[in-house]
C-alpha cells in the first residue's frame, strides 16, 4: 500500500535532474523546428475521462455537472473517493479509440492523465488515488500510448496543476469546511507534481505535448510556471507545452497577457479567435456537446456540418482544432461522438489536403466560406472552403491580383479544370450547379507568384453614432493606391471623391470606399453607416447620495435569470460595483441599480468585463449584452447621453470557474476607466 508516509520518504529520496540548459532561450528557428509537426497536424482529439464519468453529470437530482462535479456538487472528499472502487471500464479498447481518431483525420490525442479531482489514469508510485486502486487495475495511459505509437498518432498528456485531492494543494475549495489548511505545504505539492510528471515523461515513450490546466489559482505564479516548463523539457527536450503552464492566461480567449510567460501555444477554449494571429501558435479546444466529461443528459450535440465549418475556420486562421470526447464509465465513446468522428473522417479523407500543412488565409473575410493555402512551385495553392455554394454557378474570389494557373474541385479525382476569368479585382470561377459536399466543398485555385490580395479600405470613427458632427477616417493597408468614397450609398468609381483626410459628417450618412490604382479598382467596396442621434435626457432627482444599490441572489444559471421572479438573499448599498457581499464562491447573481453621472452631453461607451455573464442597461435600453457562460471577456455598447444623471442597471451571474466583474465607461473626451464611486448615485 502506497501510504502518504511512504510517499513523502520517496519524494525526499527522488533526486531531480540538474537543469543546465535554459529552454526559454530557444531561438525562433529552433522553436519552429520543434513545433513543425504540430503546426502541420491541425486536428487532434481531446479526451476527458476519469472518476467523474461514473455519476455521468448527475448528483442528487441535478443534471448539469461533468468533470467538475466534485466541486460543482460539493461532494465531500470521503464520498468522492468511493468512486475509486466503482471505476471498472471493462469495455475500454485503446486500439479502437486510436483508430477512431486516426480515421477521423486526427493526428494527435491529448488525454487527461490527471484532472482537477486529482485522480490519475496511470500507475503512479506517489499516490493511491490512481487507476491501480480501482477494480480495473490496468495502466490506461500505457495501453493508449502503446496503441498511438503503433498507429503513428502522437500521444500527449493533459495534466492539472490544480488538485482537489492532494493534502498539500492550496487553496482548498471554499465550501470544504472539513479540510483545514493546517499542515499543508504547497511547495511539497509542487514537488509531488514534478515527481508524477517525471513518471509520465519517462515511462511511456515519446510524449508530444504536455497540456497543463488549472493554473489560475493564486498559489500558482510565473516563477513556478517557468521552472516547470524548463523541468518538463529537461525530461523530453522536444516536447511542446501549452501556455497554461504559466499564470498569465486571459480567460477563455486562451491567450497570454502581454509581457507574461506564454509557453509554446495559446489555448482558446470553446471559442475561435475572430481573426488570424500572425506569428502566434494557438489551438482551439472545444466540446462536441456542452460538457468535457461524460454527461448522460447532455444531448446538445454540434452537427457534423458545424464541426467541419469550425475545422476549416480554425485552419484558415492558422490554428489547430482539438476536439473533445468524454467517454463513459464503461470505457466507450458516446454513440453521437462516434457518428461525428466517422462523418468528419469521411470529409477529411477527401479534403484533408486542404487542412494539413496549410497556412492561414490571405483574405480578411469571404462571404461564402474560408480559405487555406500552401506554397507550390512558382506560386501558391489556395483551398477555397465553400460553405454557401453559389446558386448561379459563379464563385467570386474578391481582391486577388494574381493571375490564375488552374482551378479544380478537390473532390474530383481527375482534377478537371474549371473556367477562371478576371473581373476587375476579383477572380470568377465557373463551378457545377450542385456542390460536391453539402457541408463544405473545396475548390482549388493555383496562382502565379506570392499571393497578392488587396482588401477594401478601413472606415473608422470613434463611435457609429454622434450628436453634432463626426470625423470619419478612411485608410488602406496597401501602398500606392487611391482611396475614393461616396456618401450616397453608391459604389465608388474612378471619378468619385478622393480621400485626402478625415471626412466630416453632420447628418446620418453611409460612407462607401474603395481602392483604385491607375484608375482601376483593386479592391471591393466597403460601407459603414453613421447615425446622428439625440442624447437621452437626464433625470432630475430631488435628493441623491453616493453609492449603488445591490440585490444578491443564489442559484445555478447558465444565462441571466429573470430577477423579477427571484427573491434576493440580501440587499444593501455599495460605494461601487463589487462582488464582496456574496456568501458563496459560485452559483450566485447580483443586480445593481442606481444613477451614473454624465459630465457633458455626448456619446458614451460602456463596457463590462465579466466571468460569467453580465448585462448593462441605461434606463430601459440594453447597452451591453455580455450574457452567457464564458471566461473573462469584455463587451461594449454606446449610447448618447445629455449631461446629468441617468438610471443604470447592471446584472451579473456566476456559475463556476473564475469570477470577476468590472464596469467601465468612456466619455466624449475621456479615457476608458472603471466607473468611479464619484460617478454613482442613488435616490435619497
Amino acid at each position: 500500500m502506497k501510504t502518504l508516509l511512504t510517499l513523502f520518504f520517496t519524494v525526499v529520496c527522488l533526486a531531480q535532474p540538474q537543469q543546465t540548459k535554459n529552454y526559454l532561450e530557444e531561438s525562433r528557428p529552433q522553436y519552429e523546428a520543434r513545433m513543425k509537426w504540430w503546426s502541420e497536424a491541425r486536428f487532434g482529439m481531446f479526451i476527458h475521462w476519469g472518476l467523474y464519468s461514473i455519476p455521468a453529470g448527475e448528483w442528487k437530482g441535478s443534471t448539469n455537472h461533468a468533470e467538475w462535479i466534485r466541486t460543482t456538487a460539493r461532494i465531500p472528499l470521503e464520498e468522492y473517493n468511493k468512486f475509486v472502487g466503482q471505476f471498472n471500464p471493462v469495455k475500454f479498447n485503446p486500439t479502437e479509440w486510436v483508430r477512431m481518431a486516426k480515421n477521423a483525420g486526427m493526428k494527435y490525442i491529448v488525454i487527461t492523465s490527471k484532472h482537477h479531482d486529482g485522480f490519475c489514469l496511470f500507475d503512479s508510485k506517489f499516490t493511491d488515488f490512481d487507476i491501480m486502486a480501482t477494480p480495473f487495475k490496468r495502466d490506461i495511459l500505457k495501453e493508449l500510448a502503446d496503441a498511438c505509437h503503433k498507429e503513428g498518432i502522437k500521444i500527449c498528456w493533459y495534466h492539472s496543476i490544480m488538485d482537489w485531492h492532494h493534502p498539500d494543494y492550496l487553496p482548498r475549495r471554499e465550501w470544504e469546511n472539513d479540510r483545514p489548511n493546517a499542515g499543508a505545504e504547497y511547495e511539497r505539492y509542487v514537488q509531488h507534481m514534478k515527481n508524477q510528471l517525471k513518471e509520465l515523461l519517462t515511462n511511456y515513450g515519446q510524449i508530444s505535448v504536455l497540456w497543463f490546466d488549472g493554473e489560475w489559482e493564486s498559489t500558482w505564479n510565473t516563477k513556478y510556471g517557468t521552472e516547470l516548463y524548463d523541468y518538463v523539457r529537461s525530461l523530453q527536450p522536444n516536447i511542446i507545452i501549452n501556455n497554461r503552464v504559466g499564470a498569465g492566461r486571459s480567460g477563455m480567449e486562451g491567450f497570454t497577457k502581454a509581457g507574461q510567460f506564454a509557453g509554446d501555444f495559446g489555448t482558446p477554449e470553446q471559442e475561435i479567435p475572430a481573426t488570424g494571429l500572425s506569428g502566434v501558435s494557438w489551438e482551439t479546444c472545444m466540446t462536441m456537446n456542452d460538457n468535457w466529461g461524460f454527461n448522460k443528459n447532455d444531448q446538445k450535440w454540434k452537427s457534423t456540418e458545424d464541426l467541419i465549418h469550425k475545422l476549416a475556420d480554425i485552419a484558415s486562421k492558422g490554428g489547430n482544432f482539438l476536439l473533445n470526447v468524454g467517454p463513459t464509465s464503461e470505457g466507450v465513446f458516446p454513440q453521437q461522438a462516434i457518428e461525428r468522428l466517422r462523418e468528419l473522417g469521411g470529409w477529411m479523407k477527401i479534403n484533408g489536403e486542404s487542412i494539413y500543412e496549410t497556412k492561414a488565409s490571405p483574405f480578411k473575410g469571404l462571404e461564402w466560406g474560408r480559405c487555406t493555402q500552401k506554397a507550390i512551385d512558382g506560386g501558391a495553392r489556395l483551398y477555397l472552403h465553400v460553405f454557401n455554394w453559389p446558386a448561379n454557378g459563379k464563385l467570386i474570389v474578391p481582391g486577388i491580383l494574381n493571375e490564375p494557373k488552374q482551378a479544380f474541385l478537390l473532390a474530383d479525382k481527375e482534377q478537371l479544370h474549371l473556367l477562371v476569368r478576371r473581373q476587375e479585382d476579383a477572380l470568377v470561377i465557373d463551378v457545377p450547379a450542385i456542390a460536391p459536399d453539402p457541408n463544405n466543398s473545396v475548390v482549388v485555385v493555383d496562382v502565379r507568384g506570392g499571393v497578392d490580395v488587396t482588401t477594401p479600405p478601413i472606415i473608422s470613427a470613434k463611435f457609429d453614432i454622434f450628436v453634432d458632427a463626426l470625423d470619419v477616417t478612411v485608410k488602406s493597408e496597401r501602398e500606392k493606391v487611391d482611396l475614393r468614397y461616396t456618401l450616397d450609398g453608391t459604389t465608388p468609381a474612378a471619378s468619385s471623391t478622393l480621400v485626402t483626410g478625415p471626412i466630416r459628417l453632420t447628418g446620418t450618412t453611409t460612407v462607401t470606399a474603395r481602392c483604385f490604382h491607375d484608375g482601376k479598382p483593386v479592391s471591393g467596396s466597403v460601407s459603414s453607416r453613421f447615425t446622428k442621434v439625440e442624447p437621452r435626457p437626464s433625470t432630475n432627482l430631488t435628493a441623491s447620495v453616493p453609492g449603488i444599490r445591490y440585490s444578491y441572489y443564489e442559484g445555478s444559471w447558465s444565462s441571466m435569470p429573470d430577477f423579477a421572479l427571484l427573491k434576493p438573499v440580501k440587499q444593501g448599498i455599495l460605494p461601487e460595483f463589487d462582488l464582496s457581499p456574496r456568501n458563496l464562491p459560485e452559483d450566485f447573481a447580483f443586480e445593481y441599480r442606481g444613477f451614473v453621472r454624465a459630465l457633458e452631453s455626448g456619446i458614451y461607451g460602456f463596457f463590462t468585463d465579466s466571468d460569467d455573464g453580465s448585462r448593462l442597461f441605461i434606463g430601459d435600453v440594453l447597452v451591453v449584452d455580455n450574457d452567457g457562460l464564458h471566461g473573462i471577456r469584455e463587451k461594449k455598447g454606446v449610447v448618447a447621453l445629455a449631461a446629468g444623471l441617468h438610471p443604470i442597471r447592471v446584472e451579473f451571474f456566476q456559475k463556476s470557474g473564475g469570477r470577476e466583474l468590472r464596469v467601465l465607461m468612456q466619455g466624449p473626451k475621456g479615457e476608458k476607466q472603471e466607473i468611479p464611486a464619484s460617478s454613482l448615485f442613488i435616490e435619497k
